[in-house]
C-alpha cells in the first residue's frame, strides 16, 4: 500500500509539473500583445482576431440571404433558424412592446460573441506565432477577442448604452425613476402611518440598485473573459503535455462553454431591459388610456 500510495504521489506531482510547465511556456497571455501601431493607436492580435470574425459574419449572412427563396437554402435556413429563436427567445424577456427594437442589438451580441468564443478552436489560433521584437521572445499572432479583457469590457460598454437607450426611448425617464426609486407599496392597502415612511426606504433600495447598474458592465466583462480566458489555457496546457489525445474531450468542453456563455451575456442583456421595459399588460393598458412614456 505504501508503495503505490508513494506511486500515485509521483505521479501526480509529475503531472501538476508538466502542466505548470505548459502553462508558462505555452499559456495566453493575461494581456494582448501589440502587432503593429496605427499612428499612436496599437493595434494587437485579438483586435485582429475580432475585426475577421466580424468581417465574415457579415459576408457570410449577406451571402446566405442575398436571394430570399420560399424554399430556403441550407444557408438561408440557418440565418432564419438564428433570427426566429433569438426572437422567440427574448420577446417573452424584454416584453412584445420592446421586442423587434432590441433584436438587432440581441441578436448581434449572440452572433458575435458565440463565434468570438469559438474562435479560439479555428486553426492557427493559438499556433501561429511570430517574433516579439520590443522583447526578443514569440508571442501569438492570433487570439480570441473575447480572451482580451479590452473586447469583453467594450461589448459591456455596448450593451450597456443600448440599455440605456430603450428603456430612455421606450420606457420613459419618468417610468425609470418611478421603477428605481418610486413606493412599490399599494396605497390601498398600506396604512398612511406605514406608506409614506416607505418612500424612505424604498430611495435608499433606489441608490443601491443604481450601484448594482453600475456594476453591470464590469460583471458582464469579467464572466465572458474568465471564462474564454481560461478555456483558452487549459486547451494550451493539455495540448503542450499531449497534443493529439488529450485536449479532444476539452474542444467539445470549450463548445458548449462557448455556446452558454454567449447565450448568458445575452440572456442577461435581455433581463436588464426587461427589468423596466417590461411591465405586462396593466403598464400596458394604463399607456393607452392616458399619458404614458412609451407612447412618445
Amino acid at each position: 500500500m505504501l508503495r503505490v500510495k508513494n506511486l500515485a504521489l509521483f505521479l501526480f506531482s509529475l503531472t501538476s509539473g508538466l502542466t505548470a510547465f505548459a502553462s508558462e511556456s505555452h499559456g495566453v497571455t493575461a494581456s494582448a500583445e501589440t502587432l503593429f501601431h496605427v499612428g499612436p493607436l496599437p493595434v494587437t492580435n485579438s483586435m485582429v482576431t475580432s475585426w475577421v470574425v466580424a468581417a465574415v459574419l457579415i459576408i457570410a449572412i449577406r451571402l446566405a440571404i442575398r436571394k430570399p427563396k420560399l424554399i430556403p437554402s441550407r444557408g438561408q435556413a440557418m440565418v432564419e433558424t438564428l433570427v426566429e429563436g433569438i426572437l422567440e427567445l427574448t420577446s417573452p424577456i424584454v416584453g412584445k412592446k420592446v421586442a423587434k427594437h432590441t433584436f438587432p442589438l440581441l441578436v448581434a451580441l449572440f452572433t458575435f460573441i458565440l463565434i468570438q468564443n469559438w474562435s479560439g478552436l479555428f486553426p492557427g489560433v493559438g499556433t501561429i506565432f511570430m517574433v516579439d521584437h520590443e522583447t526578443g521572445g514569440w508571442m501569438e499572432f492570433v487570439r480570441p477577442g473575447n480572451a482580451d479583457l479590452n473586447g469583453t469590457v467594450a461589448l459591456a460598454i455596448v450593451s450597456f448604452i443600448g440599455w440605456l437607450y430603450f428603456i430612455l426611448r421606450y420606457a420613459g425617464p419618468k417610468l425609470v425613476l418611478k421603477d428605481i426609486f418610486g413606493n412599490k407599496a399599494d396605497k390601498n392597502e398600506v396604512p398612511a402611518v406605514i406608506y409614506y415612511p416607505l418612500f424612505l426606504v424604498f430611495f435608499a433600495v433606489g441608490l443601491i440598485e443604481i450601484v448594482s447598474i453600475l456594476f453591470r458592465p464590469i460583471s458582464l466583462s469579467f464572466r465572458l473573459f474568465g471564462n474564454v480566458f481560461g478555456g483558452e489555457n487549459l486547451l494550451h496546457s493539455m495540448s503542450a503535455i499531449t497534443p493529439w489525445v488529450l485536449p479532444v474531450p476539452f474542444y467539445f468542453l470549450e463548445l458548449l462553454i462557448g455556446f452558454v456563455q454567449a447565450l448568458v451575456f445575452t440572456l442577461l442583456v435581455s433581463v436588464y431591459i426587461g427589468l423596466i421595459c417590461n411591465h405586462g399588460d396593466d403598464h400596458e393598458e394604463a399607456g393607452h388610456g392616458g399619458h404614458h412614456p412609451a407612447a412618445h
